[in-house]
C-alpha cells in the first residue's frame, strides 16, 4: 500500500457470501488484482466437506491471503449462526496472533428498489479510530436498523475486544450476485487502503458471474433467510 495512515499497521479484510456475494465478489478480486500470497487456511469440522478447484488447483473453503502489511481472510461459503461465532472466534485469534490492528469487513445491505447502476455505501463502526477514516473518504454512517447472522457475530464478537472494525454496506439485490454493487465496495475499500484497482476485468464479466455464482447465491439466500426466521420480530432493514 502506498504511504497512508493505515499504511503501516497490519491490516485484515474479511469477505463472505452475504446479501448479492458483495464480501465474496470484491475481497476476491482485490486479492486477485493485488497478487496477494495464500499463507493459510481455517478449518472446522462442522464445515461441509467442500473443495473449489480454480486454475487447476485445489482451494479449501475459507483462505488466508497476506501482501505486505495487507492480510484477508475469506470464506466461500455461507454460515450458520453457529458456524459464524466459531468463524468469528478464528479470526480473532489469528488477529491477536499476527498484531492485526484494524479489521476492514465488507457486506451487502438488502435494498430492492434502488436503481442498478447507483448503489450507494455505508460505514458501521466499533470504535472511533474508524470515525475519521468514514470522514475522509466521504462515506455515510449507516445509522439506523437491525443487524443478524454473521455480520452481528463478527461485530459482538470484536466489540469484546480492542481491534476496531469497521464494516462497509453496500447496497444491492439480496436474491442475485450484484457486481455493481461490489463495484462500489471494492473502489471505495482501494481509496481507503490508498492503493490502485482497475475494476474493467470484473465491469467485462459482470454476466458470467452472475450465471457461474448463482447455485452461490441461492445457498447464500437460504442461509440467509433462516437466519431472518431465528431473528427477532421487529422488522430489520439490513437481513444478513
Amino acid at each position: 500500500m502506498k504511504d497512508s495512515k493505515l499504511s503501516k499497521e497490519n491490516i485484515l479484510l474479511v469477505g463472505f457470501p452475504s446479501n448479492g456475494l458483495v464480501g465474496t465478489f470484491s475481497i476476491s478480486y482485490i486479492v486477485h488484482y493485488l497478487g496477494m500470497k495464500q499463507i493459510g487456511e481455517i478449518e472446522h469440522p462442522d464445515l461441509p466437506p467442500t473443495l473449489f478447484v480454480e486454475n487447476g488447483e485445489i482451494l479449501a473453503s475459507i483462505r488466508i491471503y497476506k501482501k505486505d502489511n495487507l492480510f484477508v481472510i475469506i470464506s466461500d461459503l455461507p454460515f450458520d449462526p453457529y458456524r459464524a461465532y466459531d468463524f468469528s472466534e478464528s479470526i480473532l485469534r489469528y488477529c491477536k496472533s499476527n498484531d492485526i490492528k484494524k479489521i476492514i469487513v465488507v457486506s451487502g445491505m438488502e435494498t430492492i428498489n434502488r436503481e442498478p447502476s447507483t448503489p450507494k455505501i455505508y460505514g458501521l463502526v466499533t470504535h472511533q479510530s474508524f470515525e475519521e477514516i468514514l470522514y475522509e473518504n466521504q462515506i455515510p454512517k449507516f445509522l439506523t436498523g437491525s443487524i443478524f447472522g454473521t455480520d452481528a457475530t463478527i461485530i459482538t464478537v470484536f466489540r469484546k475486544s480492542k481491534i476496531p472494525i469497521l464494516i462497509l454496506y453496500a447496497e444491492c439485490h439480496p436474491f442475485f450476485p450484484d457486481p455493481e454493487a461490489s463495484i462500489l465496495a471494492i473502489t471505495t475499500l482501494a481509496k481507503i487502503l490508498n492503493v490502485k484497482v482497475d475494476t474493467t476485468d470484473i465491469k467485462k464479466k459482470m454476466e458470467r458471474l452472475r450465471i457461474q455464482h448463482r447455485n452461490l447465491m441461492d445457498e447464500t439466500v437460504r442461509t440467509l433467510q433462516n437466519q431472518q426466521e431465528k431473528a427477532p420480530t421487529r422488522t430489520p432493514q439490513i437481513y444478513r
